[in-house]
This record gives structure tokens, sequence and C-alpha cells, in this order.
């Protein structure tokens, strides 16, 4: 009799989730009050394909709790999830690999809520895919907020990415819960600006080599952030008003201290290299305001001959190509060994949010 009781409950209880399942209000992926930003793959309306740092999705919905599904590739990938603008104290959520549904807010007060989706980790954790997001029985998705009207794109290194930027002052750089995309100073400034966002960038990447076989030149046209591939995003589909151009620290390294790239690229070759990366930006965006930015790791520190690669090329494109739109900015090397944590990039994307309104007037 105890078995049968036991059994009997068990199966109400299954009845009782698949009834409260089977009753929340189901809402697709393709839901025109659903707000997305970043290079997103859309091939299937019903299975869009996230991929990079910074990407994100947001809405507005009524009821008392939220559910994502997320299918992700390896089960590497964190995002924030934040309620009702409540960011100093995000939901973290590690997609687990495969396709699973995430309760990411529960007990809400009723009445009308907001959500962000933002998507921490970078390219190289893989990608996922946005199944749909589930609420209350008979709650509803509202109109998405206001998109900024300005524009702002990033194209940058593991600096930009926010790698480590979470860890401890003392801890491992390379601890993918720390890396937090959200508190790059890109991000902070983009915010600052009230700018929407895209950041083109990959932990490692340079502009004449990378740790990895492929550069900024073969990766920045991509419409996937995984690995160098034939993806190919539609430049026409989102054009930015400020671009941030953030490299070098790695060519850094791997020329200037390691000596990896032979033969080696004299001063006049890592100019040519970086100034022709930033005219292929120019042709992209005719309009925009360019800020070639460099640091704060130890490309800036005193003496570093990288800044002066950085202010020749960009003196140039003023002078030869009668660029009046293109400017520099440094960051200055602190002496800490390690990628920037939150306090620098705060203080970084204070220095760089004042540089742009005074440029742009904001």
């Amino acid at each position: 009799m105890k078995t049968t009781l036991n059994t009997c409950a068990a199966l109400l209880a299954g009845l009782l989730y698949a009834g409260s399942a089977f009753a929340a209000t189901q809402v697709a992926p393709s839901d025109k009050n659903l707000q997305y930003t970043g290079r997103i793959d859309f091939a299937d309306p019903q299975a869009p394909v996230i991929s990079w740092p910074a990407t994100q999705i947001a809405g507005n919905f009524t009821g008392t709790s939220l559910s994502v599904t997320l299918d992700d590739e390896r089960g590497l990938n964190y995002f924030n999830v934040i309620i009702d603008g409540q960011d100093a104290s995000p939901l973290i959520l590690q997609a687990a690999k495969g396709s699973q549904t995430y309760e990411v807010a529960q007990g809400l007060a009723p009445g009308k809520h907001s959500f962000l989706i933002f998507k921490r980790t970078e390219g190289e954790e893989g990608t996922t895919t946005f199944r749909g997001l589930a609420l209350d029985d008979g709650a509803t998705l509202l109109a998405p907020p206001p998109r900024p009207k300005r524009h702002i794109e990033f194209f940058g290194d593991s600096i930009t990415s926010g790698m480590g930027n979470e860890a401890p002052f003392n801890g491992d750089d390379a601890v993918k819960r720390d890396k937090n995309s959200y508190l790059s100073y890109a991000a902070i400034t983009a915010r600052k600006l009230n700018a929407e966002l895209h950041m083109t960038t990959q932990s490692g990447i340079g502009v004449m080599i990378s740790w990895f076989p492929f550069t900024m030149p073969d990766f920045y046209d991509q419409l996937s952030a995984v690995g160098d591939n034939d993806t190919q995003w539609d430049f026409k589909r989102w054009t930015p008003d400020v671009v941030v151009v953030n490299l070098m620290q790695n060519d850094s390294w791997l020329i200037g201290r390691d000596h990896k790239l032979q033969p080696e690229p004299d001063d006049e070759g890592r100019i040519a290299a970086y100034r022709k990366f930033v005219t292929r930006v120019r042709q992209l965006y005719p309009n925009a305001y360019i800020v070639c930015a460099l640091g704060s790791m130890d490309a800036t520190r005193p003496g570093s001959p990288w800044p002066g690669y950085v202010k020749t090329a960009v003196e140039r494109m003023r002078k030869e190509d009668g660029d009046k739109r293109i400017d520099t900015v440094f960051f200055p090397f602190t002496g800490y060994g390690h990628h920037p944590r939150v306090f620098q990039h705060q203080q970084n994307a204070q220095k760089l949010t004042a540089f742009i309104k005074q440029k742009m007037g904001w």
C-alpha cells in the first residue's frame, strides 16, 4: 500500500508539473516584442544563434516569473540576466551543454517588469541558440523598450571583452565565470553614452599576429564569432556613429617581446598594418568618428613604441587621406600585471566617455 501511495504521489506531482508547464505562456524567439542587439544569426528566426560578447535580448513582460530556454554548444557560456534594471546584482547563468530551460525570475510582484539577457563570454566559448521564453499563465510580452539612437562599436581583444575583470586582484585571468563583458570599459562607456553596443572582440587577437592562426583583419567581418569561419556579417544591417579600435596589445607581446612573426615587421611595417585595418573600418563606416585606442595593459607602459605606431598611423590618415574624424586615446598602464579588473575598466570608461562626449557633442 505504501508503494502504491508513493507512486500515486509521484504521478500527481508529474501531472501538476506538466500542467504548470502546459499552462505557461510561451514566447517564441521570433516574437516582434523581443529586442535583439548584436551580430546574431537569424537564418532560422525560431532559433537565433548568439556568439559575440555583449549580445543582448531584452523585453518587457507581465507576471511574476520568467524562464528562458537556451541550447548551448559547449556548456561554457555565461550570461547576465538582469530583471527590472537591477544590474548591481544580476543572476549569473551558466548555460549547460544542450537545450535546457532556466527559471531566471520568480516571486516578482504582479505587474510590469523588464528583462535583459546579456552574453558575458566570447565566441571562443561557442554558440548559444535562443529557444524562447516562458511567462506565467495569462501573462504577456509587452512592447520592447525604445532603442538607443546612438550606436557604438568596439574592435578589440581580451581587454575589451572583459577577460578576468571579475577575478580577484591576485587571481587567475582565465576563469570563464570571471569574464564579464557587461563590466568591460566598452559596455560601461556605451551605457554612459546611452548608445547601442556591438562588441567585435576576441581574446588573444592581434592586427598582424594572434595567439592562434587568424587576426582581426580575418575576423572582423564574420557573422559568427566562433573561430575563423566563412560566415559574413551584413554591414548594412547596423551602422555605428562611433568606432573604437583597441588592438595591438597581442602584437606587442608576440612581435615586440617574443619575436614570433618572421620576417619580423619593422616600425614602418607595423604602422602600415595598423593603418590598413583602420582604413578598412573607415571604408565600412565613412561617417563614423573613429577612436584608435590602446591600453591599459603593458603596450602603453612608459617607453613602449606601440602607442607611437597607432599615433603615426592616425596622423597619416589625417594628413594623407584627409580623414578629420579620427583620433587617439591611450589608457595608461598602471603596472598591474594581469588583465584590467572592474575598477580599472571603470576608470578607462570614464576617460573614453569624456573624450567621446567632447568630440561628438553628446
